[in-house]
């Protein structure tokens, strides 16, 4: 179906315009890391309904998601009816139930299907609520495993710079993005943080082999510098989210992490929270980079976000070895851990995703989104510095100087740009992205959009970013 600027929301939906709940939202929620200016002067979107790749507004304007929500729809927003189906019968026959000793068959039906998908002897699934809920279990799994082997001095994690991994506590500390830890320092002790894997920057001329060695000789040196005998496990994303879209730069690069680990006794933890079920082409991160974790995080793309759910994928080593200790099991718990509407949710999540053929639809298309993005970039090298990614998950970095690789605009910052130009440029082309200001104090646009994109989607989501690329340039004065 051809969607349309002037589509319109169901009529009972539209109605609830009149009610104002852009101000009961101002005035009684608090969002998740939104800004002080849209609880105040600045308008608050109210989405009310989607479509396929796109979402509308109580006004019943259309907006391209190419977000996916965040990083998560991957079915886009069409089978939500088929989903709430699954999710009705459930309720119907039973609503809640733990695992806590106990089980139900959605959980047991959808860890089995999760590890038949996972890569290895990535066999055990633990249940979590979201991300970061998958991050903090992976952590005390680490911690727990090297205990009960007699290898209680390991107690530290090593992550790269400027990564995610979520904002409780651990997960939080395992973050190397420091406008969001430093408020709530001191974390938790022990994490210790690398370069992250982004090129652009690096010495003129330097080769991606060289790259490669850069990063795997640091990694070394900071796992001697610390102590093999001190660091429980190393985490890192396929490709790094923040910082936009960061890709190894040789397959040697994972080969070469994965080496670190076994010759000193560190479990590797793949965060696939963003990459997992589907966003590079692949079902996992690590399998389309051809390298084996120990343990795989998970969450958003698990169910497209339909329902919150996440996990934590171990090899049969580690539960095991954990069974067998002292304590007979892994010492953690989580109330919605496993939950049967969740699990169920996901379980048909995945059977549409077979059988619409999606992860092979990524694996087809990403070819074209890379070429048609690519000609975004060459449209605007008056601003776009850099065009990286993988898969249906894409980033632009911007820049006035060329040679420097940074922003360096007279009298206009970098969030200025963002704020007074940008934004509004994107809002008025219709279009969902991240925007953001990278550590460096570039500015960041990121596209990570629904799986089920066609070569028409990928035609309008280019479109949408040039015109708005134009209209702030053109807005600004640059």
């Amino acid at each position: 179906m051809t969607l349309h600027q002037d589509t319109l929301v169901p009529e009972a939906l539209a109605t609830a315009a009149p009610s104002g709940l852009a101000e009961i939202a101002k005035r009684h929620l608090v969002m998740n890391f939104t800004p002080a200016s849209k609880y105040r002067e600045d308008e608050l979107p109210v989405f009310v309904r989607g479509e396929h790749c796109s979402v509308f507004d109580e006004n019943g304007r259309r907006f391209f998601d190419g977000l996916a929500g965040l990083f998560c729809v991957q079915l886009g927003y069409t089978h939500g009816a088929e989903v709430g189906d699954a999710v009705r019968d459930q309720l119907a026959q039973l609503p809640f139930q733990t695992t806590w000793s106990v089980t139900h068959p959605p959980a047991a039906l959808l860890a089995q299907k999760i590890a038949q998908l996972a890569p290895g002897d990535l066999n055990r699934v633990f249940f979590a609520s979201g991300g970061g809920e998958s991050n903090e279990a992976a952590i005390k799994l680490a911690r727990q495993f090297h205990i009960t082997r007699g290898e209680g001095t390991r107690s530290k994690f090593i992550a790269r710079r400027v990564a995610y991994h979520g904002t409780s506590f651990g997960a939080m500390s395992l973050n190397g993005m420091t406008d969001v830890r430093k408020m709530f320092e001191p974390l938790m002790h022990g994490v210790r943080h690398t370069h992250n894997t982004k090129r652009y920057r690096r010495p003129e001329g330097e080769t991606p082999e060289e790259t490669t060695a850069f990063l795997l000789a640091e990694l070394e040196s900071l796992i001697v510098q610390e102590g093999a005998d001190t660091i429980a496990a190393i985490i890192m994303e396929p490709l790094q989210n923040a910082g936009g879209s960061l890709t190894p730069p040789t397959p040697e690069y994972f080969a070469g992490v994965r080496a670190l680990c076994d010759t000193h006794g560190i479990l590797l933890i793949a965060d696939e929270v963003i990459t997992g079920y589907g966003r590079l082409g692949s079902w996992f991160g690590s399998t389309h980079y051809g390298f084996q974790p120990d343990m795989i995080t998970f969450a958003k793309g698990i169910a497209s976000a339909y329902m919150p759910l996440g996990g934590v994928i171990a090899s049969d080593r580690i539960i095991e070895t954990v069974l067998d200790g002292p304590v007979g099991m892994f010492n953690h718990a989580l109330t919605y851990g496993g939950h049967p509407v969740a699990c169920a949710a996901a379980l048909k999540n995945l059977e549409i995703m077979e059988r619409e053929g999606v992860v092979e639809n990524v694996a087809a298309l990403s070819p074209y989104l890379g070429a048609k993005l690519s000609e975004v970039a060459e449209c605007h090298t008056g601003i776009i510095g850099d065009f990286r990614g993988d898969g249906f998950h894409r980033s632009f970095e911007l820049v006035t100087n060329q040679r420097t690789r940074r922003w360096e605009a007279d009298g206009l910052s970098a969030g200025d740009f963002v704020g007074a130009h940008l934004n509004p440029a994107l809002a008025e082309a219709g279009l969902l992205c991240r925007v953001a200001i990278d550590a460096e104090g570039n500015p960041l646009v990121q596209v990570s959009p629904p799986l089920v994109m066609t070569t028409d989607d990928i035609d309008e989501l280019a479109d949408l970013l040039d015109r708005a690329f134009s209209a702030a340039t053109a807005s600004a004065g640059l």
